[in-house]
């Protein structure tokens, strides 16, 4: 027997791993949630990898998951084994061809990461929501429940689609098994490539459309004939099973792991048994060995082949012995008699005489942990005189009495299993350096590794805990470390955020990242923290990671100081292989970034073992406290705050019942909650210097984050003000003149970026970038200007130009976006002179995730009316469809307003003069916003004088009187690419809707991958040898209707030219498109995210990005309406722009002489664009 090999790697890879052996042809769409499974088909296809046919992978990039399973469709039509994958909204978008696939006998396999739908709320995390969409679609559906499964199993799928005639989806546990590394056997290619049916291959290829042998498939059938062709299929379904069931064999002969269509793990004579499929599966194992081992006679039966379903192979491994069952689904079907897989079951025994007890039960929606102690529960409900049916696990249901009692939580690994948590922040590199660390012992030792990272939605600055386990046994574990041996907090602040050391055993290890010394650190540890580790004698150590870092250049990369501490601490290997290693997986990692890269972090390496122990003092475990967690709790704040979003923010949101979720059952959240998270993750704030400032405001315009504000108050306010609270009188606008000027900042939720630094224009810097715990007297300061201070917007006229615009409330404020993000500059501007009366449709991507991540809400209301952007988001591919369907709803409302007020003013004799006159007012400017918002209240105040019914209707009405501003957010990837058709249907309806592109040029929100925004030359995954076409010119497109206003702009490049294109949209009677050039983490700009309006100024001066605007309303006066608004670029800069940016940069080592050819093609079509803007602007 061959010698067998092992991989250490997560689910995604796996699936992955197997896939490329079987297909010739990959359709996929770059960011369907499963793309990392299609990354490394690209990769190795790239990289020149052979599959059984000893060729490479043909990748082919749709835009969209519907166009990918048409490419799908096609290719297999043509005779290419096709293969795709997806999950989640991506799979229901992919069903119309998975009938005609299913129905055409097509051998395609897709290979599906299952995950939870868009319902009440987005989730991106696991559960089988997705797949139980497809079941009725003809597609054979084999299920898997560990990364060796995948290995395993995944090869049955593509020897049984080409064998049986029948396409499958293999399906697994979205997250908790596509993103679990674990160090698994791998599947040899030579050994399944001989279990490839020759002969049934052949009669595909030679059934394949050719004009060879010409023929006409996909016809149009009527009443007569349609019925008869469905059943005639019957027949394959009917052989499937077996052919699964004889690939299954053949693959338990070459693993020595049994595998069957149902597979039964258990007392031979047990009487409780549950069946379940997926990652749950394991979980169940090792708490039937606990209750076996007990005495009782429990089993578990794992689903393998859920399509179609096999009453024979299920009875092949049921015990006849059992008594009562409990199917346990990882969907929700509202409305349903129960979930699928119970109902199939229970079919299953509709002709039994003696059939045994059935329930169902719910678990794990969303990638909710699943624990042993849950399935306990199961088994004890299973026992039960009256067992409850229908019951749900891992929550507890205080609204409809659903759920099972929660048993107390404990371990059942097996013996000297280590566990390990390790708590980060987004982008700090701790998930890589874990990544990392799990191959390093997976790959150098015998030990069993598994991996799983916890994340929150924010962007990078958001928190993540990785867990790690390694043991002499297989890990069966697939939920979250409970009982740490180890655990690791990289963030300062965390200790006092986050239960860290919850569950931490007994003689456990703790490693702090503290910038203070030994003596300080004990000073600042929260008390329960103190009683947690003295009463639990816990080996504590600290470095300064943020500290070494900084001295070695890495910035805020503490990642790989952290992982070298880690191994030099626990010892798991010996820390002379640790290093050789670390170092080995730094080249592989940042070797594309250059040598001082490495370089540094070899240095980051050796510096690791810089650690100091702490000793504990033993009077800490006397303190007058518990070691419980505790929530921060402030009774002026809503209930919803202390209740709901602080739980949740503290990681602790499974603990929350249903019942703290009955004001939300649609998934309807308050707005501006992210006014009460105040996360400090900054390491350096700015600080005001009032004698340097010259007033401009423009640090308040380009914070990302709106935390630095100008407070502008009167005598009165700076009375009563803090006296920390220094003012400067203020310069302009006229109308506050005699009051008093102070640039505030909000260093809580701050991120640090130091774009506000960057862009002051002042001779000396009135904004100095300083060490937080130096600047945490402005809380105060900031808490008084925000509420004891009111913003003098309406003394002004905030429309007038940028500085007068930033006297305005920002209503979108201190939300998840990265640090420096280019995009949320853009969108905050328009809330401060929009807000009040926006209504935002927002495509999936970054712009929601930021926008709208619960407990999170970005958007918020005006302290002085109350009102504010009103915001929603729908799905990716819809998005324009969702904004315009508001639009319409809308405008409908508004002509009713307008029918009765016109029948107000003909036929009312109740209604006054003056009354009449506001009403014919208002109709005659219903479409000028500033217009209506002053005739509004006087409206309302009128009317409700009046006691006609024309009134009483207006009042009822009078959310409709303000002329809204409608406005549809994405990114490049939404409006270039899944939803350009979408798109263009809006701006060619005519309908009065402003669109605002972000454009990244990559899909920033999955990691950065190709999108038809992506210019020539760029790398991007997908473009992995650089993208070789050129970018589309969206705005030109769009201006091609001549109807459209469209702008093309870039803030740092001219602040004016922004504020002009917003204005001029929105006051637009028709659809305007604006697109912002927004630099993205995703660029690897070299100079750092804190210069990125910089960034946007040098693209626009070298000619990399252009700025005009297009106003229809000026062709229609027989002018020009097309403004060239940049300067004649500096050509000369060009190239040294796009070698500020790993995403070309890089392309230089690893293709160099492509890359010369693809730069020159960048700047050539850059010229060309520019040339014909210029034309246009010229009236050519």
């Amino acid at each position: 027997m061959a010698e067998k090999k092992f991989m250490t790697c997560d689910g995604n890879c796996a699936a992955a791993h197997v896939a490329y052996m079987f297909s010739e042809v990959a359709a996929i769409y770059p960011i369907t949630p499963s793309s990392p499974m299609a990354e490394y088909i690209d990769e190795w296809s790239a990289g020149g990898r052979k599959n059984i046919f000893g060729e490479t992978v043909r990748v082919v990039e749709m835009q969209s998951e519907a166009g990918a399973a048409g490419a799908v469709h096609g290719s297999l039509q043509a005779g290419a084994l096709t293969t795709t994958y997806t999950a989640s909204q991506g799979l229901l978008l992919m069903i119309p061809n998975m009938y005609k696939i299913a129905g055409e006998l097509l051998p395609g396999v897709f290979h599906v990461s299952a995950r939870a739908l868009a319902a009440q709320a987005l989730s991106i995390f696991g559960d089988h929501a997705d797949v139980m969409s497809t079941r009725q679609t003809g597609f054979a559906m084999l299920a898997t429940s560990s990364v060796q499964e995948i290995m395993d199993l995944a090869p049955v799928a593509h020897l049984a689609a080409i064998e049986g005639r029948v396409p499958f989806v293999h399906f697994f546990d979205g997250f908790r098994t596509s993103h679990e590394i674990q160090k698994v056997e791998a599947t040899d290619q030579d050994t399944v490539a001989q279990l490839v049916n020759q002969d049934a291959l052949k009669a595909y290829r030679e059934h394949a459309l050719n004009p060879n042998h010409p023929v006409t498939r996909g016809t149009a059938q009527n009443p007569d004939i349609y019925f008869q062709t469905r059943e005639l299929q019957n027949k394959y379904y009917d052989a499937l099973p077996d052919i699964v069931a004889k690939y299954m064999k053949e693959m338990s002969r070459i693993t020595g792991r049994e595998y069957a269509p149902f597979v039964y793990y258990g007392a031979k004579d047990a009487t409780d048994i549950i069946i379940a499929m997926g990652s749950v599966s394991d979980v169940i194992k090792t708490v039937v060995d606990k209750l076996n081992a007990e005495g009782r006679k429990v089993g578990l039966v794992t689903v393998h082949l859920y399509r179609p379903f096999s009453v024979k192979y299920l009875f092949n491994v049921l015990p006849k012995t059992a008594k009562r069952i409990c199917v346990l689904d990882r969907t929700k079907e509202p409305g349903a008699n129960g979930d699928p897989l119970y109902l199939d079951i229970v079919e299953a025994f509709k002709d039994n005489a003696d059939k045994p007890v059935i329930i169902g039960g719910r678990y794990g929606l969303s990638s909710k942990d699943t624990t042993p102690a849950q399935i306990i529960s199961v088994y004890d409900n299973l026992a039960a005189a009256q067992p409850k049916n229908q019951f749900t696990i891992g929550i507890v249901d205080d609204v409809t009495f659903k759920s099972l009692p929660v048993a107390p939580e404990f371990s059942i690994l097996p013996k000297g299993t280590f566990e390990a948590k390790f708590y980060g922040l987004g982008a700090d590199g701790t998930v890589g350096a874990n990544k990392n660390s799990i191959k390093i012992i997976g790959d150098n030792t015998d030990k069993y590794s598994q991996a799983y990272f916890d994340y929150d939605s924010k962007k990078s600055g958001g928190y993540t805990c990785s867990h790690l386990r390694f043991g002499d046994q297989p890990i069966l574990a697939p939920y979250l470390v409970g009982t740490p041996d180890f655990v690791a907090v990289h963030v300062p602040s965390y200790l006092s955020k986050y239960d860290c050391l919850r569950g931490l055993k007994d003689n456990g290890t703790f490693l702090y990242n503290s910038p203070w010394s030994v003596e300080e650190t004990k000073e600042h540890l929260p008390d329960f923290v103190k009683k947690y580790l003295a009463q639990h004698h816990i080996n504590m150590y600290i470095i300064d990671a943020t500290k070494i870092a900084g001295e070695i250049g890495l910035g805020n990369r503490t990642n790989t100081i952290l992982q070298s501490a880690f191994f030099k601490i626990s010892g798991v290997i010996p820390y002379d292989l640790a290093v050789e290693q670390m170092k080995k997986f730094i080249v592989k990692s940042y070797g594309r970034k250059g040598e001082n890269i490495v370089n540094m972090n070899y240095a980051a390496v050796d510096r690791g073992g810089e650690i100091n122990k702490v000793e504990i003092p033993a009077e800490w475990a006397k303190l007058n406290c518990t070691t419980d967690f505790a929530f921060p709790f402030n009774e002026n704040d809503p209930e919803f705050i202390n209740k709901v979003m602080r739980p949740m923010v503290a990681q602790c949101g499974n603990d929350l019942p249903v019942s703290a979720f009955k004001d939300i059952i649609d998934g309807t959240f308050p707005a501006g909650t992210t006014a009460y998270e105040k996360r400090g993750i900054a390491t350096f704030v700015p600080q005001w210097k009032e004698s340097n400032c010259i007033q401009c405001n423009q640090c308040s315009l380009v914070c990302p984050h709106a935390a630095i504000r100008p407070v502008v108050m009167t005598d009165a306010e700076l009375k009563n003000a803090p006296a920390s609270m220094k003012t400067v009188d203020v310069k302009m606008p006229k109308e506050l003149a005699g009051m008093h000027f102070r640039m505030q900042v909000s260093v809580l939720d701050c991120t640090g970026c130091g774009n506000c630094a960057d862009v002051c224009p002042a001779k000396e810097k009135a904004l100095v970038m300083q060490p937080l715990e130096s600047q945490l007297g402005e809380v105060e300061n900031w808490n008084y200007g925000q509420k004891k201070v009111t913003y003098k917007d309406e003394l002004i006229d905030k429309f007038a130009n940028i500085k007068n615009s930033q006297f305005a409330q920002p209503l979108f404020e201190f939300s998840g976006a990265c640090a420096g993000c280019g995009e949320t500059p853009y969108i905050k501007t328009i809330t401060q002179l929009f807000g009040e009366r926006m209504m935002v449709a927002n495509a999936t991507g970054c712009s929601s995730i930021y926008g709208g991540s619960a407990p999170a809400t970005p958007y918020c209301k005006n302290y002085r009316s109350g009102k504010g952007v009103a915001w929603a988001n729908s799905l990716f591919e819809d998005n324009a469809e969702f904004g315009m369907g508001m639009a319409t709803a809308t405008r409908k409302m508004r002509d009713r307003v307008e029918r009765i007020m016109k029948d107000a003013i003909a036929n009312c004799d109740c209604c006054s003069a003056e009354l009449k006159a506001l009403f014919q007012e208002w109709i005659d400017n219903r479409e000028c916003g500033v217009k209506t918002t002053e005739l509004a209240d006087k409206i309302v105040a009128e009317a409700g004088k009046c006691n006609c019914d024309y009134c009483k209707q207006i009042v009822d009405l009078k959310d409709h009187l303000v002329k809204k501003s409608q406005w549809i957010f994405g990114g490049d990837g939404w409006a270039y690419d899944i939803g350009f058709g979408g798109l263009d249907h809006v701006l060619a309806s005519g309908e009065d809707v402003n669109v605002l592109v972000l454009d990244t040029e990559v899909y920033s929100n999955t990691g950065g991958q190709s999108s038809k925004a992506t210019p020539a030359g760029a790398v991007a995954k997908f473009a992995s040898s650089g993208k070789k076409v050129r970018k589309k010119d969206l705005g030109m497109i769009a201006k091609s209707y001549g109807y459209v206003y469209v702008a093309q702009v870039a803030m740092g490049a001219s602040q004016a030219q922004y504020f002009k294109a917003i204005k001029e949209a929105e006051a637009y009677p028709g659809p305007s498109l604006v697109i912002c050039y927004a630099p993205c983490i995703n660029h690897g700009i070299k100079v750092g995210m804190g210069r990125t309006q910089h960034e946007e100024k040098l693209a626009v001066d070298c000619g990399y990005w252009h700025l005009w605007r297009f106003n229809p309303e000026e062709e229609e006066a027989g002018q020009n309406g097309f403004h060239l608004d940049s300067k004649e670029p500096d050509w000369s800069k060009f190239q040294e722009f796009i070698m500020g940016e790993v995403r070309y940069n890089s392309l230089l080592k690893t293709f160099p002489e492509e890359a010369k050819e693809l730069f020159a093609k960048t700047e050539q079509f850059a010229k060309l664009r520019y040339e014909g803007y210029k034309k246009l602007s010229e009236g050519k």
